[in-house]
């Protein structure tokens, strides 16, 4: 086989239901049954139509929401936003490739994000946030003690803690980035099989940090949480580099 086809074939992207439901919207619009102002059918209406679980249609409407091509409303909805369709089309695709073009630099971009949104949770979390946290992790340890699938709970962890921070710009950063990460790094099993199992008393260090307001602590609680995958995104990186 020659060194020319070898270099130009490429492995096969399997699609994710969240970018089928991304690929589908945009379809929608760009074939103008959908419009910039129109109103989307709820939650559990599009996870019907979509066949699929309403986790990943919330998923996909909050990717589409940081980027601003939807706008919801809590009383009446959520909406295509008014771009032309030209723009939406355009935006819609770079959803799609983000986060499969440099999976080592979104890692080390994951990293600094979710360190500052330990110290501002740390700060700035409530009794609620607290709870909620408390219940994440809890539900995190059930399903890993159990042998079960964690993923969502897992992403639900880290997405609270993004929220205690109480900054919503970073909280959008971390929805977007958080998802595709998680399940990128358990389904290639990038940090090895016990990765899930560490993480128990990881969890439980971060919530006691953020709990007690100790912003150094939560910090270096989070450090910790992601070191193992901050060292294979930097060995990556630096291979790439001096090659």
């Amino acid at each position: 086989m020659s060194n020319v086809l070898v270099n130009n074939i490429k492995a096969i992207q399997i699609e994710s239901p969240v970018d089928k439901i991304i690929s589908q919207l945009r379809q929608l619009i760009a074939s103008g049954q959908l419009k910039p102002g129109d109103r989307l059918p709820a939650e559990r209406a599009l996870a019907e139509l979509f066949q699929v679980g309403r986790s990943y249609v919330r998923e996909a409407i909050m990717k589409l929401e940081f980027y601003g091509l939807l706008k919801t409303n809590p009383q009446s909805g959520t909406y295509v936003s008014g771009l032309s369709l030209k723009i939406l089309d355009n935006i819609i695709n770079d959803v799609i490739n983000f986060n499969k073009d440099d999976f080592n630099a979104l890692i080390e971009t994951r990293y600094h994000l979710e360190l500052t949104s330990a110290k501002l949770a740390a700060e700035r979390r409530t009794e609620e946030d607290i709870e909620a946290i408390r219940e994440a992790s809890s539900e995190f340890e059930r399903k890993i003690r159990a042998n079960e699938n964690a993923v969502e709970e897992d992403m639900i962890f880290h997405m609270k803690i993004a929220k205690a921070s109480k900054n919503p710009v970073l909280e959008s950063m971390i929805v977007v980035l958080v998802p595709d990460l998680i399940k990128n790094i358990i389904e290639n099993n990038v940090c090895g099989k016990n990765r899930s199992k560490e993480s128990i008393p990881q969890h439980f260090l971060l919530l006691e940090a953020i709990e007690k307001g100790n912003v150094k602590k939560a910090e270096a609680a989070m450090a910790d949480h992601l070191a193992d995958l901050l060292k294979i995104s930097k060995a990556a990186l630096s291979k790439r580099t001096a090659s």
